[in-house]
């Protein structure tokens, strides 16, 4: 994928604006670090407009008005005037995700409660979403069933509320996706609508740098093995989020765009194998 850089966005269904790469602290309810977050960003220097905040509806605020107090909490918590990205969250993901960029939003961060629930919450993002508070919305480790669901659901509130565009859209989806666990069927619904698709655990927890496939195509181009995988998501027109805190590697994880991978290069990590590292909530038929 010729043309990519450090500051490489794509747009989102909602018309705004995602770097291409996703890297530094991520925010939820559950984990309680919403304050510390926005007080990072208001301390940084950085500009409001160029700090891309993301946060995630917990578990036990799925549905419509567990999911509106969620929302007036996450505001309460951070002083924000608006939120990037906001979708609903379920146990056990452990990735980081405030990154720089243009706007705030909002994720449903996994299928679980029920289709109800996963209605309701979606409902009540799309009212936030109306009322300017925020930005995009997206959902996170649903399977296509879900996907379908919700696709439905958002025809049925464009039909209750009056128009296409007024049920709301899926600007961002989320999944763990690595060569080992690469979700075409995922992958396909999503690009072929236009949802952009964010790659957590992207280089696998470091338990796949000895692969062979790896090793040679990181001595190939004198990088190291997260720099290929992270290369491979970014060729595959994912948004990588790369988990780190350390200075160092941070910068490792960026130094992205002075080799790329090719045709031949691509198809020797096609895998075909289905191998989570983390947990997998898109097969739950809740």
């Amino acid at each position: 994928m010729a043309g990519l850089s450090i500051n490489t966005k794509y747009k989102m269904l909602s018309g705004y604006e995602i770097p291409a790469l996703g890297f530094g602290i991520d925010s939820a309810r559950a984990y309680r670090n919403e304050g510390p977050c926005a007080k990072a960003i208001k301390e940084s220097g950085i500009p409001r407009s160029e700090i891309f905040f993301t946060t995630k509806v917990p578990p036990r605020s799925m549905g419509y008005e567990q999911t509106k107090s969620s929302i007036n909490s996450s505001f309460s918590q951070t002083g924000l005037d608006y939120i990037d990205l906001y979708y609903p969250l379920s146990r056990n993901l452990r990735h980081i995700e405030c990154i720089e960029s243009d706007h705030p939003r909002y994720l449903i961060h996994a299928p679980y409660g029920g289709a109800e629930a996963r209605k309701g919450t979606w409902r009540a993002l799309v009212e936030a979403q109306q009322a300017g508070r925020i930005r995009s919305i997206g959902v996170s480790n649903y399977g296509v069933h879900h996907l379908d669901e919700l696709e439905s659901y958002i025809r049925e509130l464009e039909t209750q509320y009056g128009g296409k565009g007024k049920g709301g859209e899926i600007s961002v989806g989320q999944w763990e996706l690595h060569p080992w666990l690469a979700r075409p069927d995922i992958v396909e619904w999503c690009q072929s609508r236009g949802v952009v698709v964010q790659a957590y655990c992207p280089i696998v927890r470091g338990q796949r740098f000895g692969e062979s496939a790896v090793t040679r195509l990181a001595e190939k181009y004198g990088k190291t093995g997260s720099q290929v995988l992270l290369r491979w998501s970014l060729q595959k027109g994912f948004v990588p989020l790369p988990k780190s805190v350390t200075p160092s590697r941070i910068e490792e994880n960026a130094n992205l765009y002075d080799f790329e991978l090719t045709d031949e290069d691509m198809k020797s990590l096609e895998t075909g194998e289905y191998a989570p590292c983390a947990w997998d909530p898109t097969t739950s038929n809740d």
